[in-house]
């Protein structure tokens, strides 16, 4: 498990670097982003599943069409919420009585 999670941040990272650099290639760079927006929401619903990795992948959709906010590293942002801002609950215990 702590492999997958750690595979995930380097893939977010790369996906992250891939976003900025079409920020700064002049005149090119804003129609880069109407290409890699849909393809970084793609891969976003991909690496999270469920309903947070579909509000994620809007979000990464977003921030890759709209100008200027590029820098915004929507992929890394969403591994720190999922893996070490988010808190999963404990498991509890049910106790079971039994009619004897």
């Amino acid at each position: 498990m702590k492999d997958y999670k750690y595979k995930l941040l380097t893939r977010g990272i790369i996906y992250d670097a891939i976003g900025m650099v079409t920020m700064v290639i002049p005149f090119i760079g804003p129609f880069l982003d109407i290409i890699w927006a849909p393809i970084a929401a793609k891969e976003m619903s991909k690496m999270y599943d469920g309903y947070k990795g579909k509000i994620a992948s809007v979000l990464v959709f977003l921030e890759e069409i709209l100008p200027f906010t590029d820098v915004i590293p929507t992929f890394t942002l969403m591994w720190l919420y999922t893996y070490v801002w988010r808190k999963q609950p404990e498991p509890k215990a049910i106790k079971i009585k039994v009619n004897e």
